[in-house]
């Protein structure tokens, strides 16, 4: 595992991708590969279908939200999560994968996380669904290593020079998921709720989880 650290002084069936000039690089040729697919018979659009809908709406980042609430409500889970996160996250019935070799590492006051992927795209989908497109793409898994904090501020996170940016490298051995701080003024909030205001981005450390007011 590798981590960069970095201080305050440094159709028929398009599934949702778009049309034409709306297509990013990656989104037209993962949409080419599907038609071939298709065309030759490989893959049926109606088993493409499910398994998309599946990722989107069963698994998404979802499972990874339960786990981050799970972890703001029960200490002795969140040290368990912190200290090997693949059984404690297994204890949700949430694994599979892709979802082994995990590692939570905590955004604390002092300390942010961001999680990239610098080789490839590694990403967890049993945890956090399907990697968004700019997970993937070049400038962003380069950028992030160089200039977190600028990348961060074109994801609209600004944060105090004083906080500490950590980047952890995900590889296909070990695969990383941020655990955020838990939003003020939701102390009377059930898991349920808690994980309502967590997104995938936070899990990533690209975002923050939402406030409940931003939630309602």
């Amino acid at each position: 595992m590798a981590a960069a650290d970095h201080d305050h002084d440094h159709e028929d069936h398009d599934h949702g991708h778009g049309h034409g000039s709306e297509l990013s690089p990656i989104e037209a040729r993962v949409r080419a590969l599907e038609s071939l697919l298709v065309e030759k018979g490989y893959v049926e659009p109606a088993a493409l279908d499910a398994l998309i809908e599946r990722y989107e709406h069963q698994v998404g980042p979802h499972n990874g939200a339960r786990v981050v609430a799970r972890a703001w409500v029960d200490p002795a889970y969140r040290a368990r999560l912190l200290a090997d996160a693949t059984p404690a996250i297994a204890e949700l019935g949430i694994g599979g994968r892709g979802g082994e070799h995990m590692v939570v590492v905590e955004n604390t006051p002092d300390t942010h996380n961001l999680v990239v992927c610098t080789l490839c795209s590694c990403y967890p989908w049993p945890v956090l669904g399907l990697p968004p497109v700019w997970y993937k793409a070049p400038p962003y898994r380069a950028r992030a290593v160089i200039d977190p904090r600028g990348v961060l501020a074109e994801f609209g996170v600004t944060l105090p020079d004083t906080t500490r940016i950590t980047v952890w490298d995900s590889t296909a051995e070990t695969r990383f998921m941020v655990l955020p701080m838990r939003p003020d003024g939701t102390e009377t909030l059930d898991e349920a709720g808690l994980a309502a205001l967590v997104t995938r981005d936070s899990m990533i450390g690209t975002g923050l989880p939402l406030s409940p007011e931003a939630a309602r």
